[in-house]
């Protein structure tokens, strides 16, 4: 009996935590000296924005993944054009770090065009998850139908980009495998750490796209935190799913299981990142606030 009325009680107690969370969420406006978004503003319109994902169609969804898989290989496009086109001129090591400069084509067309791509609705499909608006279980199913998308989407940009390059005379096959194993020649342990800083930038970035008010500063925010991940060598998973698959098909220096461990270790990683590192922690300052 005792036991019965302290659940009950407990369940009574996060009801109304819940209630006086949602409360915040709706008075939440922009601050009027400097018409910035506040927290709470930013948090209710990601929560919003996550829901309306979840109520889309199932095929909506795959084909606005499918889509984002296919849109952000142009970034690919333009690593590898700039990578054979550098290489004899400049130094390898610093090649790489000007291909920081190209990366975030990709991500602009993918976003602005609010295709669906994981890493950036990562910490936006969790959040509802969070508000207790959807279930663990839901939240699963919508990464795993998003991550399908991304991955196909990607391998047929990597059959595209992989003929199509040495035809136009832009880059080789060789530049397609040294860039896939510049990508893979981590531990899998640092892949992993590096995956989770990626998808917690990638969180973060998704947060100051719905602080921003113009096209714009949004487009200025996207460069910044791409050209981050290239500039440092931070992996991300569906560009790398490219980088990689790519290398894949073209080179017998690249595995099926080389292949299969990065991509598990580092969707895992980016997930972890943006889910917690970002949806979590951003959530729960404002409910700590809140309480």
């Amino acid at each position: 009996m005792v036991s019965t009325h302290y659940m009950l009680k407990k369940k009574n107690n996060e009801t109304e935590e819940q209630k006086n969370i949602d409360e915040e969420l709706k008075k939440s406006e922009s601050s009027e000296l400097t018409h910035a978004k506040s927290h709470g503003e930013i948090l209710k319109q990601q929560i919003i924005e996550g829901q309306e994902t979840y109520d889309k169609n199932p095929i909506s969804i795959l084909l606005s993944s499918f889509t984002a898989g296919l849109e952000i290989g142009f970034s690919y496009l333009l690593i590898c054009t700039l990578f054979f086109f550098l290489q004899g001129k400049v130094e390898e090591d610093t090649i790489i770090k000007l291909l920081s400069f190209v990366y975030p084509v990709g991500f602009i067309m993918v976003i602005l065009g609010q295709s669906i791509l994981f890493t950036e609705h990562t910490s936006l499909l969790t959040l509802p998850v969070l508000n207790k608006k959807r279930t663990l279980h839901s939240l699963l199913k919508l990464w795993g139908l998003v991550i399908l998308g991304n991955l196909i989407g990607g391998y047929a940009i990597a059959f595209s980009l992989v003929w199509i390059g040495p035809h136009l005379g832009i880059f080789d096959l060789k530049t397609v495998e040294k860039i896939a194993i510049h990508v893979t020649n981590y531990d899998n342990t640092v892949i992993f750490v590096s995956a989770i800083l990626a998808g917690w930038l990638m969180g973060l970035l998704s947060w100051l796209i719905a602080a921003s008010k113009s096209t714009l500063s949004r487009i200025v925010l996207i460069f910044m935190i791409t050209a981050v991940l290239a500039f440092t060598g931070l992996h991300h998973s569906i560009v790398g799913n490219v980088e990689v698959f790519a290398g894949l098909i073209s080179s017998p220096e690249i595995t099926i299981i080389e292949y299969v461990v990065f991509i598990c270790l580092a969707l895992l990683g980016n997930a972890l990142g943006g889910a917690f590192f970002v949806a979590l922690l951003k959530y729960r300052a404002f409910v700590y606030d809140v309480e």
